[in-house]
């Protein structure tokens, strides 16, 4: 298999946004448009990585399938069953679904990393970025979003190929 990796020297510029996403019910939604839909910046950069952060404790975010609705309501199901509401739990003050919503949120994440090549997410065929809603009754969620890489404008210099079989050792 050829190996496309490469070596490039340029410009390399950061850039970091915070925006929200709507309100959504209980349950695991496709985010990914709507998040690209803030980020315009993204198609300045030709190499790189995005950041996403999601700025709560009670909500999660995971890259997972884009196309089947029925595993994102297979997801919550099972989230449902692995982090039930109902037992005893000690921090209860703002409701039944908040303590779960924590413990959920442990497992999926707060963040992804994600590759930026030509402007775009480097994504899967099938991958879109979730918001993982743990409550019953959340508000809007807030990202906060960070990129970095060479621009797409910037004088880049390619520098030798790197050979998949080069080693570090010695």
């Amino acid at each position: 298999m050829a190996s496309s990796a490469r070596i490039i020297q340029c410009n390399s510029a950061w850039f970091q946004k915070k925006i929200n996403l709507r309100p959504q019910h209980r349950g695991v939604h496709l985010v990914t448009e709507e998040i690209l839909r803030q980020i315009p910046e993204l198609s300045q950069f030709a190499m790189g990585l995005c950041h996403v952060q999601i700025l709560h404790t009670s909500a999660s975010l995971a890259l997972n399938e884009s196309w089947d609705p029925d595993v994102r309501d297979d997801m919550e199901m099972m989230l449902n069953k692995i982090v039930p509401e109902g037992l005893p739990y000690r921090h209860s003050c703002e409701g039944p679904d908040d303590m779960p919503a924590h413990v959920k949120a442990c497992f999926l994440g707060s963040s992804l990393t994600i590759p930026i090549t030509e402007g775009k997410l480097n994504l899967g065929t099938w991958q879109g970025v979730w918001l993982c809603e743990h409550r019953d009754h959340a508000g809007s969620r807030k990202l906060l979003i960070t990129l970095n890489g060479c621009l797409r404008d910037s004088t880049c210099t390619p520098l030798s190929p790197v050979s998949p079989m080069a080693s570090t050792s010695s």
